[in-house]
């Protein structure tokens, strides 16, 4: 086996790309993982490299190429849905178009591998589907030495975005429309794919078959997305469970709340172009792939068999929607109290304070800035980028106010509706959407 070969993995820091840069390694090739930004979770080699790889331009690039001696290129990079900090066609067309012709000018004889998407181009509707295509009619009339990978449903040790969703309806008791649970959707194991990249580097320059790829890797057996979420149910031994049916309805409008809060800084993986792409469903033909590699895929029984379901995925899976209604029901709690407090029922709010012996000249400031504190607090938590901030400043105005009760009006902790006692459930809240803030 020649491990000598030098690979360059970008989007390491990605769902398959972590993977595959992880899994190259054991099998002995020198891996750079490249990523914008790898999470603390994320233990870094020394050859990885934190790099603005999408700021970079054909120069940049072909001097990485060079300056790591790369002989294979892993493309893993891509988003879902255009939104703040993500382009679809910025990521998947234009950077492609700026890499390959770096590839052509490092001087160096680099393997491309792609990782794209399975599907037929009539089929393309989504600006992610299509960037995608795209970026493969690019590839293949470059002239250099590709292999276009297009997985189906990928199935991982660790789960992000649609393989997070998946799990989640396996575990609770949620039953998808006959039309969504009938979409085809093949899936293939993730070690399928990476042990296809180890394939493709081993091979000579001059193998031909190598050199031209673009292969489907999935499962050879046709099954739905409903056959699927039934195996995680097997696997999380839910299968017997209650099972409420998801109105249509209901479903097309948590899409559209996902895509509104996407702008806030959030990856909800429910978007409309994810269930676009669902409904569409992941079919392909591996037959190619597996005669050209020899490989038989794992089927989705075999492929959960190997990595029984943990308690740690089952809290995973149950708590993946919870995180999300947590980190609302926060939002709107912070930011209604502050302004009925401070529009609605000052009055009450101020008399509040009055009946309980506060200094005079202290109730108008104190009923406003605690208004104020209370409806920036949601808004800090509403953003992805300040929602950890927010949070700590949650808990710590909560012990705040709750120290300041007992010093100054000792009697609220006792009065009937149990406004500061109700406090501690909040912080503790506060505190489970804190812990589960990450994604990856």
């Amino acid at each position: 086996m020649d491990t000598a070969r030098k690979i360059l993995v970008l989007g390491a820091s990605g769902l398959i790309g972590r993977y595959i840069r992880d899994d190259l390694r054991a099998r002995g090739f020198q891996t750079i993982g490249v990523a914008r930004k790898f999470s603390a979770g994320q233990a870094m080699n020394a050859l990885d490299l934190e790099v603005p790889i999408m700021a970079m331009n054909t120069a940049a690039l072909a001097g990485l190429l060079r300056e790591q001696a790369v002989d294979v290129v892993v493309n893993c990079l891509g988003v879902l849905q255009d939104g703040p900090g993500s382009d679809s066609r910025a990521v998947h067309r234009d950077f492609v178009e700026r890499l390959l012709q770096a590839i052509k000018q490092s001087g160096r004889a680099v393997r491309l591998v792609h990782i794209s998407i399975p599907g037929a181009a009539g089929e393309d509707h989504t600006a992610f589907s299509v960037t995608k295509r795209e970026a493969e009619r690019l590839i293949a009339a470059s002239g250099i030495r590709y292999a276009i990978l297009r997985p189906g449903f990928v199935i991982a040790p660790s789960a992000y975005g649609g393989s997070a969703m998946v799990r989640a309806l396996a575990a609770l008791p949620f039953q998808l429309s006959m039309a969504d649970a009938s979409v085809p959707f093949q899936p293939v194991a993730i070690e399928d794919i990476s042990a296809t990249i180890a394939w493709l580097a081993e091979r000579d320059d001059r193998d031909s078959v190598a050199n031209s790829a673009s292969w489907d890797l999935m499962q050879k057996q046709p099954v739905t997305l409903g056959e699927v979420i039934a195996a995680f149910r097997r696997a999380f031994g839910t299968e017997k469970s209650l099972r409420i049916a998801v109105p249509a309805f209901l479903l097309n409008l948590g899409v559209m709340l996902a895509d509104l809060v996407s702008w806030l800084g959030w990856t909800p993986p429910m978007r409309s172009t994810a269930i676009a792409e669902l409904r569409r469903g992941v079919t392909g033909d591996p037959s190619e792939w597996m005669a050209a590699t020899g490989m038989i895929p794992r089927t989705i029984a075999e492929t959960l068999g190997r990595h029984p379901a943990t308690i740690q995925d089952k809290w995973f899976a149950r708590l993946y929607l919870v995180k999300a209604l947590v980190i609302a029901s926060l939002v709107v709690f912070w930011i209604v109290s502050g302004f009925i407090a401070l529009f609605v029922s000052y009055d009450a709010a101020a008399g509040i304070l009055r009946s309980h012996a506060f200094p005079p000249s202290l109730v108008a400031p104190v009923t406003v800035l605690t208004s104020l504190i209370d409806m920036a607090t949601g808004v800090l938590i509403a953003f992805r980028r300040t929602a950890a901030f927010g949070l700590v400043w949650g808990i710590l105005a909560s012990l705040g106010y709750m120290a300041g009760a007992a010093i100054l009006t000792p009697d609220l902790w006792i009065e009937p509706l149990g406004a500061l006692v109700r406090t501690g459930p909040a912080i503790v809240l506060m505190l489970v959407a804190l812990m589960t803030l990450d994604n990856r």
